[in-house]
């Protein structure tokens, strides 16, 4: 234990790479925000099918686009994802490089695209083959459209080889943080070698740089038709994204919040939290002429002594009476026959039980 807090304290204090803490929750951010997003899909969509259950039907889909937008825009700017760029990290092209480029530079081409495809394409894929999963393991549980003999030989083995090869590849993310910790590797996610990239923090050259590249574009006059053209459709792409990154500097720790709320984790405690109190009982009782008049068994009616034959409550009081006694009672007196509270006949509630 001493030895790996030696090697925390040199890897977060020795150099410009980043602790293993931020590296995970750079890494743990983009995977809460979409639980969260799909949840209020999932509410807009049950409240209005008709017009937002389209946004339930394609919520990968749609966002993977968003998702897609929103990483181009941040690796292009600052050479690093939304998560990193929102905890003051960058990326850099692996080598031994003694001067580090600015954030401002971008990344090479091949870096890049690379870093853009895995940071976007690799989760979607992962997210689609649990979706498939899931749907087989519900189709051979209950034998839904039983494929022919072949296929079902295919799909079981599948499933069966799906769990170690979901263990191997948590493995691998594992073993690659270990070694970050340890101070064996310069990545702490597989997808970042695989890049051709690691993480660094933002100097502050960077942030220097960042702020002049910002007001420069926007003091930045065009003059030719073809450019003011081209410069347009980049400002737009760079305010949809601009407006995306916003919103979700903003609301991320709303939307964490949505999605500990929402956990099953947490059901329990919410059951617990929104639990309708018990009413309290009904206030101006006289408790010695009520108790005369209400019988000791509970399923007999207040009014005629004999079993209830349709039971039906007052929402007024609460007491339950037969359908009959009661309609005729309130229809004369407009009052409950124990409380004495001003009744209608609306305020009469048939019960049903399973006995009836």
């Amino acid at each position: 234990m001493a030895e790996l807090g030696a090697h925390l304290t040199a890897a977060s204090a020795g150099d410009d790479r980043p602790s293993i803490f931020e590296a995970v929750a750079q890494d743990s951010l983009m995977a809460a925000v979409k639980p969260a997003l799909q949840h209020l899909v999932k509410v807009l969509a049950e409240s209005n099918p008709g017009r937002y259950g389209f946004l339930w039907h394609w919520f990968d889909e749609i966002y993977v686009l968003l998702d897609l937008l929103l990483q181009q825009h941040y690796l292009a700017r600052c050479s690093a994802s939304f998560s990193e760029n929102f905890y003051s990290l960058k990326r850099i092209p692996i080598g031994d490089c003694r001067q580090q480029p600015l954030a401002t530079a971008g990344l090479p081409k091949r870096q890049h695209w690379k870093s853009l495809l895995l940071l976007v394409l690799v989760p979607y894929l992962k997210g689609k083959l649990e979706k498939l999963v899931s749907s087989l393991r519900e189709e051979d549980e209950y034998s839904i459209h039983p494929p022919s003999s072949s296929w079902k030989r295919f799909y079981r083995a599948f499933l069966a080889a799906y769990p170690f090869v979901n263990m191997t590849w948590e493995g691998w993310f594992l073993v690659q943080q270990l070694c970050y910790i340890l101070g064996k590797a310069q990545h702490h996610s597989p997808m970042l070698r695989l890049a051709g990239v690691r993480l660094v923090r933002l100097t502050a050259e960077d942030i220097k740089a960042l702020e002049k590249k910002l007001s420069g574009a926007t003091s930045s006059q065009t003059h030719s038709i073809k450019t003011q053209v081209q410069s347009a459709a980049r400002k737009a792409l760079g305010g949809i994204a601009f407006s995306l990154s916003t919103g979700l500097s903003v609301s991320v720790f709303f939307l964490q919040f949505l999605d500990w709320w929402y956990s099953s984790e947490n059901q329990d405690t919410i059951k617990s939290l929104t639990a309708l109190p018990t009413p309290p009982p009904p206030v101006h009782l006289d408790h010695g002429a009520s108790s005369a008049l209400l019988p000791k068994l509970k399923t007999v009616c207040p009014l005629c002594r004999k079993i209830r034959v349709n039971a039906t409550a007052l929402s007024t009081s609460g007491f339950v009476f037969c359908y009959r006694c009661v309609y005729s009672y309130v229809k004369t007196h407009q009052r409950c026959p124990i409380t004495g509270y001003a009744t209608e006949l609306q305020h009469l509630v048939k019960l049903y039980s399973p006995e009836s």
